[in-house]
């Protein structure tokens, strides 16, 4: 029985948005094969909870996500799928055989975590049912979501008849200064990226944000650095620590770029310097996160960032007895913006599952995997899983798996219609 899917919750108002070949949802659902994939995920519950756990307890920090991509190609294979890993590090496999020529549907899920659990202990289950432990929700919630569809595809092929097939990714990278590297490979340099029609990302839980516009950000390194010297016998030199936190005090003080038209953020995420607490530091360092919904004023903040920082390394030295300070600004990483090409089916239709399945869903902007491909005019959204979660690149992160089954239906129904929509153009 799929007892969420309420009919009574669609509005009436609007004909629903479907590809070509599909006269409605009612009729979709209650045909094999999707009824059984459908109901697939309510009978696995407790293996799709199981793998869930067991897959984050294999610890995947950016850039070394190697062991769980060992791991989910060790679980891909029992279920009789041919999983592969790329020269990236992305584990792929292909649900069916569309052949070599026909368009394909990629579905995605990144495996690293910014937090890694230190022992397998630390992903447990409280005794409210949750899920806790570094990255249990970003993105265990995401790749236990795949897992399931990637079994469900096994048992139960979605249409045999559709010259079209499905791409399962779990791409490297997604996180901190990964910079997007997994999704960008399978974009420019996969063999499969020719055929790729649409790109469906799974991030997170929340199944209410949509997202169809891509958060531009860019990420800094800051370097500076001076003679040190001894704390008292040296006392005046300049101070690299003394000149970095003029910078960030400075830059996290101005108000000259704000703009009602442009939401930004800017983050000092990470500090180091020094070695002893009567040693002048010799050097210093800072990461910084810029974002911005416009590309011009997120090139602004930018050059205001290096402005602010030669006005700070110029008081430095300018108040120094002895030695000079100087700085290296060095670009660590960029996420390009972008948005849902004017005219793509793919919103339309999600909002008709929506609607299908009584979730209030709205359009949000956000910086994903999906940034890549949105970026470069494709077809592609962003959402979450389903269940609940928080607390995320935090050690307090936590998942609920209340919840979990209408997102895993809602992805199975919205890729069928990406499917019919990508064998639309054979």
């Amino acid at each position: 029985m799929l007892g969420s899917l309420n009919p009574k919750r669609r509005s009436a108002d609007a004909a629903p948005a479907l590809p070509a070949g599909v006269t409605s949802l009612d009729e979709l659902v209650a045909a094999p094969p999707l009824r059984e994939a459908l109901s697939f995920f309510a009978q696995a519950r407790r293996w799709i909870d199981e793998t869930h756990l067991a897959l984050c307890r294999v610890p995947a920090p950016t850039f070394q996500e190697q062991a769980r991509a060992e791991w989910i190609m060790t679980q891909l294979a029992t279920m009789g799928l041919d999983a592969r890993q790329d020269r990236a590090g992305n584990v792929y496999t292909l649900a069916g055989d569309p052949g070599r020529h026909l368009p394909l549907v990629a579905v995605t899920a990144h495996l690293d975590t910014v937090l890694a659990p230190r022992d397998p202990s630390e992903i447990h289950v409280d005794a409210r049912g949750r899920f806790l432990g570094p990255g249990v929700s970003d993105n265990g919630s995401g790749l236990a979501a795949l897992m399931a569809l990637a079994r469900s595809l096994t048992l139960h092929p979605l249409d045999l008849d559709i010259p079209a097939g499905v791409l399962l990714v779990f791409n490297v990278g997604e996180e901190g200064e990964g910079n997007l590297s997994g999704m960008r490979f399978l974009c420019k340099n996969s063999p499969f990226a020719p055929r790729i029609r649409s790109f469906l990302v799974l991030d997170g839980p929340a199944l209410e944000p949509i997202t169809a516009e891509a958060l531009a950000c860019r990420r800094f390194e800051i370097t500076i650095t001076g003679p040190g010297g001894h704390s008292w016998s040296d006392h005046g030199a300049a101070n690299p620590v003394h000149a970095l936190a003029r910078c960030i005090a400075w830059y996290s003080d101005a108000r000259s770029l704000e703009t009602p038209l442009a939401r930004r953020s800017w983050n000092f995420g990470v500090i180091d310097g020094g070695s002893t607490v009567n040693a002048i530091p010799a050097s210093a360092r800072v990461k910084v996160d810029l974002r911005c919904l416009r590309q011009d004023v997120l090139s602004a903040m930018a050059a205001e960032l290096a402005s602010v920082l030669e006005r700070a390394v110029q008081a430095e030295n300018g108040l120094a007895r002895q030695g000079r300070v100087t700085a290296r600004l060095k670009e660590a990483g960029s996420r390009p913006g972008g948005a849902l090409p004017e005219g793509s089916p793919l919103l339309a239709y999600l909002r008709t599952v929506d609607q299908f399945l009584g979730i209030r869903s709205s359009v949000d902007c956000a910086s994903t995997d999906a940034n890549i491909p949105l970026s470069m005019g494709l077809p592609a959204l962003s959402i979450g899983a389903g269940g609940s979660g928080g607390g995320a690149h935090t050690p307090q992160e936590w998942y609920h798996p209340e919840g979990r089954e209408r997102g895993l239906r809602r992805i199975a129904i919205f890729l069928r219609l990406l499917l019919a929509e990508a064998a639309s153009g054979v």
